[in-house]
């Protein structure tokens, strides 16, 4: 049988993993994520998952990414410059609705044009004010179209889309393509965001692609979309908007395959983030309002994922106040211990140094380093200063840094992603107790020393030494992954408490039941129901989260590669859906790509509007890649009681299409 290829790129690592007929995991890998080119990461894992394997690159039948590259890339605003062409809305429409915010100064057009609810051309499309436009130049890599409803008669916005490409060659997000709802200022942000992705995730493919090529593997290459299906390479080029929550997304599917669990809580710890969510029937569960990455609420279907700043590579801080603690997060930095391996004369050097002082400082074990690669024009005085300063080494913050003001120029450069801060981590505690060994431990050690001296409010000490303040550090960790997953359990719960669901899991009736208390009041409590921890340290914190909140956990073996194994078991699946309304008695309208269409009989038109549905979704799946296609629909009819009969209103008609992927021979 074919060797089938996981890739997943996450935030500190990247990893890939080799399976055989879907049953058996032949090897894994992981090589450090390098951000500035994740392709680089991934031809870095696959090539030691086959030497790992001895497998041959002739004997990969398919290849699969899951990617956080979308996703970073709209929480950090990052992406092309994109014009939004907003047809048949008013001017005002754009910042009501917070789209001003989202362009960010990109251009915006707003033309007539558009249609009225039941697909009736409500103004000509002014094509003369969108090609004036296009003409005098943009500047925009990308261009997306949204029509008032749109959904409901798509022709102007593909008649503008035909008119960009004619005139510019650039690619064209279209509303109506992203999602068959009403809501035209969110589909709108969905298209411009989709716009503003097509450069950043072309050019991943295309590198991957080069990168699976260079090592002789010619397998066709899926991506995971964010409801944990899979689409091919060209479809993600297209709609690069659905792989936001790739990532997790894999994690969901890799954990169902590797559990066979069908009732659960799934519990990704990274090196930023963990990611919580829930597994029901075996499926992940559907966020219903479209998915939020960063500020933005799009239409795209995507897992109901709960993100949480805190993973290995979470900044540990010294809580404030009389009493010795530490908080985790929810920024990433560089663990001491990953900085050492890179530069181990300097890290240590530093932190040699740091030691012989008669007092602790307050850049004691930290320190900042240089991202090769990512572009550094628009510089102030100040940042260019500090850049040239850090000199593409591993440097102690405080040789770099001279006054407060430096403080500022510092925090531009690492949103910009030109510069990495370093310092203790919960990575760190771990190498200090022994529970990891990839990186320094040495270091982690002398830096965990160097903060263990340090004062809080009563005079004390932090904590007695290295090994104390690992402990601390751990079961804050413990601590807040519990609260993490207490959130998200009442989050998912149908009863109402009266309280928002971060608000009752930190309650104190809820902490003291976790005791449990035993007064004159009993109070017991804790989930109820298994924990799958997954992720490289799962195993490290894991059991103790599952004794705190009372529940089962299961760190399922190669939990740390869960996401590689997700991104190459799911599925191809396909949906289009579409609606029937009723604009007149005896009168039923299917809204189809080609336009409406009216029929005597609803039956009928649900019919027509399912085999035009359907035959959309088998084709996108074939050309997906995916075999054995299956296809099924589903409706909502939506009545009324008037004189006593049943009226119809509307029906919502939703095609799937699915099936597995094609393995080459």
């Amino acid at each position: 049988m074919a060797l089938l290829l996981g890739v997943d790129t996450g935030g500190t690592y990247t990893d890939a993993v080799l399976l055989r007929d879907e049953r058996e995991v032949v090897a894994s890998a992981k090589a450090l994520t390098t951000r500035h080119d994740l392709a680089m990461g991934i031809g870095r894992a696959v090539a030691e998952v086959l030497r790992a394997s001895g497998a041959q690159a002739g004997e990969i039948g398919l290849a699969s990414l899951s990617t956080t590259l979308a996703t970073n890339a709209l929480v950090e605003g990052q992406g092309g410059r994109a014009g939004l062409i907003y047809i048949g809305f008013r001017e005002v429409d754009l910042a009501a609705h917070g789209l001003a915010e989202a362009l960010g100064g990109d251009p915006a057009l707003v033309i007539a044009g558009g249609h009225g609810a039941g697909g009736a051309e409500a103004a000509a499309l002014d094509e003369g004010a969108l090609r004036r436009w296009l003409e005098a130049g943009q500047g925009a890599g990308a261009y997306a179209v949204a029509g008032v409803f749109a959904t409901r008669n798509p022709g102007h916005e593909l008649r503008a889309a035909e008119v960009i490409r004619e005139v510019t060659g650039k690619p064209v997000s279209l509303s109506h393509h992203l999602s068959a709802k009403l809501n035209g200022p969110k589909r709108a942000l969905t298209a411009l965001l989709n716009a503003r992705l097509i450069g950043m995730i072309a050019r991943l493919i295309e590198r991957a692609e080069g990168v699976l090529r260079g090592q002789g593997i010619t397998a066709p290459l899926m991506v995971v979309r964010g409801d944990g299906a899979l689409i091919s390479a060209a479809q993600a080029r297209e709609r690069p908007i659905e792989t936001i929550l790739s990532g997790p997304a894999a994690s969901l599917i890799g954990a169902r395959w590797l559990t066979g669990a069908d009732h659960a809580l799934v519990s990704d710890i990274g090196g930023t983030t963990t990611d919580v969510a829930v597994l029901r029937g075996g499926r992940p569960a559907i966020d219903p309002e479209g998915a939020r990455v960063g500020p933005w609420r799009t239409m795209v279907e995507a897992v109901a994922m709960r993100t949480f700043g805190l993973g290995g590579d979470s900044e540990m801080h010294v809580a404030e106040g009389l009493g010795a603690g530490v908080s985790l997060g929810p920024r990433r930095v560089v663990p001491v211990s990953l900085m050492a391996v890179e530069a181990p004369e300097a890290v240590h050097a530093a932190l040699e140094a740091q030691g012989r002082a008669a007092a602790p400082g307050e850049m004691d074990a930290r320190f900042v380093r240089a991202v090769p690669g990512v572009e550094a024009g628009g510089l102030s005085e100040r940042e260019a200063g500090l850049l040239a300063r850090i000199e593409g080494a591993v440097r102690p913050l405080g040789a770099v840094l001279r006054n407060r003001m430096d403080h500022a120029a510092l925090s531009r450069l690492v949103r910009r992603g030109l510069v990495q801060l370093g310092g203790v981590t919960p990575s760190d505690a771990a190498h200090v107790l022994g529970r990891l060994s990839a990186w320094d431990g040495e270091a982690a050690r002398l830096a965990l020393g160097l903060v263990a001296r340090k004062r809080v409010g009563s005079g004390d000490r932090l904590a007695a030494g290295a090994e104390a303040l690992a402990q601390m550090i751990v079961d804050r960790l413990t601590h807040q992954t519990a609260l993490a997953l207490l959130e998200v359990g009442f989050a998912e719960e149908e009863a109402g408490f009266g309280l928002p669901p971060a608000a009752l899991a930190s309650h104190v009736l809820m902490q003291r039941g976790l005791g449990p208390h035993r007064g004159l009041v009993r109070i017991e409590t804790g989930l109820n129901v298994p924990v799958i921890g997954l992720g490289a340290s799962a195993a490290s914190y894991y059991g103790a989260v599952g004794e705190r909140l009372h529940a089962e956990v299961i760190v399922p073996e190669h939990a740390g590669v869960a996401n590689a194994i997700g991104a190459v078991v799911g599925r191809v699946v396909i949906r289009r859906a579409g609606v029937v309304t009723a604009p007149a008695e005896g009168r039923y309208r299917a809204h189809l790509e080609s336009g409406p269409e009216d029929f005597a009989d609803a039956e009928a038109a649900m019919m027509a509007l399912e085999a035009a549905l359907g035959n959309e979704a088998r084709a996108a799946a074939v050309a997906a890649g995916a075999v054995d296609v299956q296809v099924s629909a589903r409706r909502e009819v939506r009545e009324a009681e008037a004189e006593g009969r049943r009226v119809f209103l509307e029906a919502e008609i939703v095609v799937e299409a699915g099936g597995r992927p094609r393995v080459a021979a």
